[in-house]
């Protein structure tokens, strides 16, 4: 533990003084002019394995991307690594694999920028880390959550801002999983709002923050307004973020069916405008790798050492459109995960040596989300409503869950976000209408810095047993806000000798809610 204690200093004093340390980044070349390049919006790292992991960086004007590679803080023996250019096609955003990397390592990195009209003036640069993935057993941390910014809660620096990633950095998780919702596109905000106590909750505030984002630099705004905020970006500096992500990073509950004629807030009412414009802002402000196969795709796993394989799903961008989700058939129309996906999933599954396969999922499987909340009408999430055999998105899940438990894989958890609150379910077959399936655990936490909300109501098709809920009470009502507490995260600890994994349900103040303890089946 010294070792992290030690990096933690190391890395608060360099993100924060953009620290200068003797290499060719730091060389005389170094224009001390007045104006020269920033490096606007901190350091971020993400989708590491055992070999290689993704940088980002944002600088403010046309440059190139000078970065060095070394294993100790101090860069005494760094790799440098070929320029790349930061041009505005990109808002001026750069992103790069690390590769050849030694495993199980602690890996620095330095990032400047040299302003391509004058290769003199060099930025400060910027330190971040992060450590690979283990090629034999150890103990492996992270941590997982969603919802960012939404519901008009934004950056109260009065209050310590998104203070839940910095409640997250003390554990110093190994990585962290945005299990979607990273940005409320569709979520303008005001400058203040008064709240129940009198008090005033007051929010910085962007253009690009004070209505819904339409255009391709508005959704690069939404990415950029989170990255103001102090505690994420020192957070990012030292934890990879492995991205996924849900609706609200086009609009709300959106599908390709998604219907904007009435919505006065959006002039421009083509969904699939919108939505290939937050695509591309997705991926050139986060870390997330590039798949050359699928320019865009989400939906990937991650191999995090023998003990862990991670599964991202992506439960938007192959839906049919929302509605009862009643089929009886698995029509195009019932799809929610869409049938390459599906496949994709089960083969990995299959393929997967890993004692644990962690399946983050966008959404709850059991919990009911309506797509119109105020008539309780039409399915938004898996779940129909209906307590009997599944039906519409739930066919899928059915298939998968059957094939689970025929190829006799074990050691499955479900990780989720989306509704808003903390909850601990296991999906029990003797309780369902659909029992041909291995029993499971699903954990859902958030929010992270936005709205508290539910709890949502059962669907009991696939037997879901609540063990645990934090929510809000009826006298609290809904919409809380982040200074209210209720924002939660998730810890996961794998034990290198015992292969246990336990869950661990915490607040933004740090109280450990609910633990879950799981041995793994063994075979052989």
């Amino acid at each position: 533990m010294s070792s992290r204690v030690s990096r933690r200093n190391f890395l608060k004093s360099s993100v924060a003084t953009g620290l200068a340390l003797t290499s060719p980044l730091a060389m005389p070349g170094i224009s001390r002019a007045a104006s020269r390049p920033e490096i606007t919006h901190g350091l971020q790292s993400g989708d590491v394995d055992a070999q290689s992991g993704m940088i980002w960086a944002r600088t403010d004007r046309p440059a190139k991307m000078l970065v060095e590679v070394d294993t100790t803080g101090s860069f005494e023996t760094p790799r440098r690594l070929a320029p790349i250019d930061a041009l505005p096609e990109s808002d001026f955003a750069a992103k790069r694999l690390l590769e050849n990397l030694p495993s199980d390592q602690e890996i620095f990195y330095r990032v400047a920028f040299a302003d391509l009209n004058d290769v003199n003036a060099i930025s400060e640069p910027m330190t971040g880390r992060f450590r690979t993935a283990p090629s034999s057993r150890r103990d492996v941390r992270f941590a997982w959550s969603g919802d960012t910014a939404g519901q008009g809660w934004g950056i109260d620096t009065d209050r310590g801002g998104m203070k839940t990633y910095a409640t997250m950095a003390k554990h110093q998780p190994d990585f962290f999983i945005h299990s979607g919702d990273t940005i409320y596109a569709d979520g303008p905000m005001k400058e203040s709002v008064e709240l129940k106590d009198g008090t005033i909750w007051k929010n910085i505030l962007t253009e690009e923050k004070s209505k819904v984002a339409e255009t391709l630099d508005e959704y690069r705004g939404q990415w950029k307004y989170n990255l103001l905020d102090e505690n994420l970006r020192a957070f990012n500096a030292e934890v990879p973020t492995f991205f996924q992500w849900d609706d609200h990073e086009v609009v709300n509950n959106w599908s390709s069916a998604k219907d904007l004629v009435s919505d006065d807030r959006y002039s421009e009412k083509n969904i699939h405008l919108l939505a290939a414009r937050a695509g591309r802002a997705f991926h050139e402000l986060t870390p997330i790798r590039y798949t050359p196969s699928e320019p865009g795709r989400v939906y990937r796993k991650i191999s995090y050492g023998p003990l862990l394989d991670v599964f991202f799903l992506d439960l938007r961008s192959y839906r049919g459109p929302n509605g009862a989700s009643m089929e009886e058939t698995l029509t195009p129309d019932a799809r929610i995960l869409g049938a390459e996906q599906l496949a994709w999933l089960k083969r990995e599954l299959l393929n997967s040596d890993a004692t644990w396969k962690v399946i983050a999922c966008d959404m709850p499987i059991g919990l009911i989300v309506w797509d119109n909340w105020k008539e309780q009408a039409g399915a938004e999430a898996i779940a129909n409503g209906d307590h009997g055999a599944p039906k519409g998105r739930e066919l899928e899940f059915a298939d998968l869950l059957r094939f689970i438990k025929t190829a006799d894989i074990d050691n499955i958890v479900w990780l989720t976000a989306d509704v808003h609150y903390t909850a601990a379910h296991y999906y029990n077959p003797d309780k369902a209408q659909f029992q041909d399936f291995k029993p499971f655990w699903e954990f859902v936490s958030g929010p992270i810095h936005a709205g508290t909300f539910g709890p949502n109501d059962l669907d009991r098709t696939f037997g879901p047993e609540v063990k645990y809920v934090k929510a809000p009470t009826a006298e609290q009502g809904a919409n809380l806000p982040p200074s209210m507490g209720l924002q939660f995260f998730g810890l996961v600890d794998i034990d290198g000798q015992s292969e246990q994994l336990t869950v661990r349900l915490m607040d933004r103040d740090d109280q450990e809610l609910h633990k879950v303890t799981l041995d793994p089946v063994r075979r052989g």
